[in-house]
C-alpha cells in the first residue's frame, strides 16, 4: 500500500526536566531540562507514525534553507520526502514540561506565509498514491491550486482522509473523510455546539458545505461522531477509556489510522471505529513520548571525534568496539552543493559517526562522461571533511561501492530520497550482516548536473 501524506511541517521540540524552585527574579518554576526530544510535526508527524507502522510513506510537502529545516530533515530520515521550496521559515514549536505537566509552549516562525508552488515531482508523487492523509496545519500547502485540482481528480478513486486546521484550506470536494475536531467544526460551521444534537447539526451543515463524503467531528474522550451522504444519520462511536497525560498528535493519529483502514477495505464506520480505539491507544501509551526519537540515535550521548591519523576503517572498528552504530553513505560529490550538505547532516543524525564513500577520478569519469569530475578526489575529499557531519572518507575506485561497504560493514547505508530503499542494489548485502538501508530528503533543485551548467553559463 503507497500512502502519501500531504500537508504542511514543522518541528516541534520538547524540553523536559524537574522543577524544585522558583525563579528569584519572578514567581514563576525554574525547570532543569533533563531531556530534549526534537521530532517532526504537523505531516510529518502522521508520515512518521504512518512509517513506524511499517506502511510505505511518501512525505509531499515545501521545506526551508534554515536551521530549523536541517533539524526537520534529521527527524524525517528513512522517509520518501518530495519537498518543494519554501519562502518561510520552519515553525518551531517548543514545549517545556516540569515533570508530567506542561509548564509554556513557544511558537516561532508561525506566521502565515503565502502558498507555496507546487513542483511536478510533488504533484507526481500525489498522482502515485494509493490512499491520501491531507495534514493541513494552516501553512499554503493544502491550499496549492495545482494541488487541490488533483486531488478533486483523485477522490474519485482513492480514499483522501482530510485532517483541517481553523486557519488552513477548504477541502477538495468528493474526499473520504473529513475529521475536524469539536473546536474547529463549531468554528466552521458558526454553530455553537455541546450537545449530541448541537454537534450532529454542525456535521451535517459541513458536510453540506464542504461536499465530502463524510465529516467525523473528534469529541476527545467523548469519542466522534460521523455523519455520511450515505447514511445521513449522525453515529456518535464512544473512545475507549484511557488516562491521557499528553493529548498532542491524537488528531494525526485517528487520521492516518483511518486512511489506512479505508484503503484496506473496511466500510467507512468500521474504520471509524478502529480508528478512534488506536487513537486511544495512542495516547494511553503515552503519545508522542511513546515514538522512537529517530533524530536521537541510543549512543547520542558519546561524542566521536576524527583522529587525524586514522582512517575510515580505524574509524569504523573503534565506533563499533565502543557499541555505537557506523553510517555510511557514498556519491561522487563532484561539486559540492547544499543538497549534498542536507543529506549528509541528515545521515550523520542516524549514528555516531559517518564515513562517505568516495568515487574515485576514474571512477567519476566512467559513470559520468567527459569532462568530468570537474573537482579532483584529492579536493572532494577535503571539503568532505571539512563538514563537521562527516567524520571520515573512504575512496574507493570500483564503479559501485560494494567492496567498500564489505570492508566498512556499516550498520545504516543511506542514500538520497529519489531512491527506494528496498530497491537499491546495496540492500542485500548491507543486510546480509544485519544493517539496514534507509532514505534520507532529497531536494530535486540542487544537483551538480545544474550547477555546473550554471557556472559554464557564467564562464
Amino acid at each position: 500500500m503507497r500512502i502519501t501524506v500531504v500537508g504542511d511541517v514543522l518541528l516541534d521540540v520538547d524540553l523536559a526536566g524537574e522543577a524544585t524552585r522558583l525563579c528569584p527574579d519572578a514567581p514563576v518554576p525554574v525547570v532543569d531540562i533533563a531531556d530534549v526530544r526534537r521530532r517532526a510535526g504537523g505531516a510529518g508527524l502522521v508520515a512518521r507514525m504512518l512509517a513506524q507502522d511499517g506502511h510505505r510513506v511518501t512525505l509531499v510537502t515545501v521545506l526551508s534553507d534554515d536551521d530549523a529545516s536541517l533539524e526537520l530533515e534529521g527527524a524525517l530520515a528513512g522517509i520518501r520526502v518530495v519537498a518543494g521550496p519554501s519562502d518561510a521559515r520552519t515553525p518551531v514549536k517548543t514545549r517545556v514540561r516540569a515533570g508530567r505537566h506542561p509548564v509554556v509552549r513557544v511558537d516561532e516562525g508561525c506566521e502565515r506565509p503565502p502558498v507555496p508552488a507546487a513542483t511536478a515531482a510533488m504533484l507526481k508523487a500525489i498522482q502515485q498514491a494509493e490512499v491520501i492523509v491531507i495534514a493541513d496545519y494552516g501553512r499554503g500547502v493544502a491550499a496549492n491550486p495545482d494541488i487541490r485540482s488533483l486531488l478533486v481528480t483523485l477522490a474519485h478513486d482513492i480514499p483522501i482522509v482530510w485532517d483541517p486546521h481553523p486557519s488552513g484550506a477548504v477541502p477538495v470536494p468528493g474526499v473520504a473523510v473529513v475529521t475536524p475536531n469539536l473546536a474547529e467544526a463549531a468554528k466552521a460551521a458558526g454553530i455553537a455546539a455541546e450537545t449530541l444534537e448541537e454537534i450532529a447539526e454542525v456535521g451535517t451543515a459541513l458536510l453540506d458545505r464542504w461536499q465530502g463524503k463524510a465529516v467525523l467531528v473528534t469529541m476527545g474522550e467523548r469519542g466522534g461522531l460521523l455523519v455520511g451522504l450515505r447514511n445521513r444519520s449522525p453515529r456518535t462511536f464512544p473512545a475507549p477509556s484511557t488516562t491521557v497525560s499528553d493529548p498532542c498528535g491524537a488528531g494525526d493519529r485517528l487520521a492516518a489510522s483511518l486512511a489506512v483502514h479505508l484503503a484496506s477495505g473496511r466500510d467507512l464506520d468500521d474504520a471509524v471505529e478502529q480508528a478512534i480505539h488506536e487513537a486511544a491507544a495512542f495516547l494511553g501509551a503515552g503519545g508522542v513520548a511513546s515514538l522512537p526519537d529517530r533524530h536521537r540515535p541510543a549512543w547520542h550521548n558519546r561524542v566521536w571525534r576524527r583522529r587525524r591519523d586514522e582512517d575510515a576503517l580505524e574509524l569504523a572498528r573503534r565506533v563499533r568496539a565502543n557499541g555505537g552504530t557506523v553510517v555510511a553513505t557514498g556519491g561522487c560529490f563532484d561539486l559540492l552543493h547544499a543538497g549534498h550538505v542536507r543529506t549528509l547532516s541528515a545521515a550523520r543524525e542516524l549514528g555516531d559517526c559517518l564515513i562517505v564513500c568516495l568515487n574515485s577520478d576514474e571512477s567519476v569519469h566512467r559513470i559520468k562522461g567527459e569532462p568530468r569530475p570537474i573537482v579532483s578526489q584529492q579536493d572532494r575529499a577535503e571539503l568532505l571533511l571539512a563538514l563537521e557531519c562527516v567524520d571520515a572518507v573512504m575512496v574507493f575506485e570500483e564503479d559501485t561501492p560494494e567492496a567498500c561497504l564489505d570492508l566498512l560493514r556499516p550498520a545504516v547505508w543511506v542514500k538520497g530520497g529519489d531512491y527506494q530503499a528496498s530497491r537499491l542494489p546495496e540492500s542485500d548485502l548491507v543486510e546480509s550482516w544485519g544493517g539496514q538501508c534507509v532514505t534520507v530528503p532529497f531536494h530535486q533543485a540542487r544537483s551538480t548536473s545544474l550547477l555546473a551548467d550554471a557556472l559554464a553559463k557564467v564562464s
